[in-house]
């Protein structure tokens, strides 16, 4: 009998490109139980993300999971950002409530993404979650996303805009207003689960252009293998070893 070792990959880190996060409360318990714990949550992000040189452009705080769209500009900002909200939520959350312990689900998710295919594409899949959630009508009717900011122009210090979003008008009102035209088409359920994919599977969102410059930028695939892997690879006779 034969066991397999699955090496934890690394995490496709290049700074100035953005990625899609998702962090999820423990056996999907709720994180957020009241306002003040929402509030919170936006103070820590925005610290973490100004201390660490990370731009936060579009996010979603939902019951048991946190979406956001944000880009590093060092190597290490991401991973330092989503563990400095970790520590100071938990801590603040574990006192509110007189409980220890966890309260993520281990890793977080995160895909690098073709910005000029799918950033405002990611900015829309975040914003609409309460919506397909049944938890609202119309992304304006949830108040813990960037959706009042960028489509309305409601005061948010946490939110700072991506290029493709900034390229929508020549002013905020243009940008506005072609931004919430934007959700007058739907996002088709392929697209839908190409993101959703290659988020929780922690590849890379894009065409084949945009992966194969990634590659030869990581060295490393950003794909996943057939079905079963390549069993005369290198890699896959390392990884297999005999039980003791």
């Amino acid at each position: 009998m034969f066991y397999l070792i699955m090496a934890r990959l690394t995490r496709f880190i290049l700074p100035g490109q953005p990625q899609h996060v998702i962090i999820r409360g423990n056996n999907r318990d709720p994180i957020f139980l009241t306002n003040q714990d929402y509030s919170f949550y936006l103070d820590i992000l925005k610290r973490a993300c100004d201390k660490h040189f990370c731009e936060l452009h579009a996010y979603v705080l939902m019951t048991n999971h946190v979406h956001l769209l944000i880009t590093p500009n060092t190597s290490e900002g991401l991973s330092k950002t989503i563990q400095m909200i970790g520590r100071y939520y938990v801590q603040y959350f574990n006192f509110t409530y007189h409980r220890t312990g966890t309260l993520w689900e281990g890793r977080y998710k995160a895909t690098l993404i073709d910005s000029d295919i799918y950033a405002l594409l990611c900015y829309r899949y975040l914003e609409l979650n309460p919506v397909r959630a049944n938890m609202v009508k119309h992304p304006a009717d949830y108040p813990w996303s960037s959706y009042r900011y960028n489509a309305l122009g409601e005061n948010n210090l946490v939110v700072t805009p991506h290029a493709q979003y900034t390229a929508l008008g020549n002013n905020p009102e243009q940008r506005q207003e072609v931004y919430r035209s934007l959700f007058n088409t739907h996002i088709d359920e392929k697209t839908l689960d190409e993101i959703r994919q290659a988020t929780n599977k922690s590849w890379v969102l894009g065409n084949s252009y945009f992966k194969e410059k990634i590659e030869h930028q990581l060295n490393r695939r950003t794909t996943p293998l057939p079905k079963g892997g390549d069993r005369k690879s290198e890699a896959y006779n390392i990884n297999r070893v005999r039980p003791f």
